[in-house]
């Protein structure tokens, strides 16, 4: 039977889940839309509980008439398909490598982190206090699929012993250049290599970190610009790049 009504029930409850973080705190369910956003979802063997389509797409789900499925898109052009899942939470931030956000409160932003720490193979994410909500509709767009392949894991932010590995704090013009913060092996020539175990701590934008945890932190490292103008996301990049990097062949 295919869905017509704006005021459908099952629909009701997708617009919670899109504009409420308290119900998807509540259910801990959260929605996708798009097909690239379900087919990564499929590729990482994370299954819908429940999956929609637009009525004659072809595309597999329960179909709703396509002005039905738009009132509850976030997408300025609509969709073709969403889905709901169950959201999932590692019990703590896994090594390696963690990237630890502390009020990064654009969920933008973290959905972009997401996104790079898939790229350089980064092995959870840990969200802190302020920080908005990684399975927010904008975060998971912003992730393009990097949520359903990177561990999530939440973090008090009291101090840093449940983050794994030697935790980098990453503070606009202090400490040590991020570049340094690898070890070289003279014995290799200048072949670098990334610390065995560690966690970068990303702060928000205007506050940054809090005096309390770059205090704790086992390295305090800057990323050696012009300005001091990078946005949360893209600091968080760049430190990935540079932890990870390869010497040239």
């Amino acid at each position: 039977m295919t869905i017509t009504s704006h005021h459908n029930q099952r629909l009701k409850e997708i617009r919670k889940l899109r504009q409420r973080r308290r119900e998807r705190e509540r259910s801990a369910r959260f929605v996708a839309e798009g097909e690239d956003l379900l087919a990564a979802a499929d590729a990482a063997g994370w299954p819908a509980l429940e999956r929609f389509c637009a009525a004659g797409s072809g595309l597999p789900g329960v179909e709703i008439e396509p002005s039905a499925l738009a009132s509850v898109s976030g997408l300025a052009s609509g969709t073709r398909t969403l889905a709901v899942y169950q959201e999932r939470w590692a019990p703590a931030p896994l090594g390696p490598l963690c990237v630890y956000l502390h009020g990064v409160s654009d969920p933008g932003n973290v959905g972009a982190v997401l996104r790079s720490a898939e790229a350089f193979g980064a092995s959870s994410v840990a969200v802190g206090p302020g920080t908005a909500d990684p399975y927010s509709p904008k975060a998971v767009r912003a992730s393009m699929g990097a949520i359903f392949a990177v561990p999530v894991a939440r973090a008090g932010g009291a101090d840093l012993a449940d983050l794994p590995g030697q935790t980098i704090a990453l503070v606009a013009g202090s400490g040590v250049a991020l570049a340094d913060v690898v070890d070289v092996d003279d014995r290799i020539g200048s072949q670098r290599r990334p610390p065995p175990d560690a966690t970068l701590l990303i702060g928000a934008e205007r506050e940054g970190l809090p005096d309390a945890l770059i205090a704790q932190a086992d390295v305090v490292a800057h990323i050696s610009i012009a300005t001091n103008s990078l946005n949360a996301a893209m600091a968080a990049t760049v430190a990935l790049y540079e932890l990870t990097r390869m010497p040239p062949a």
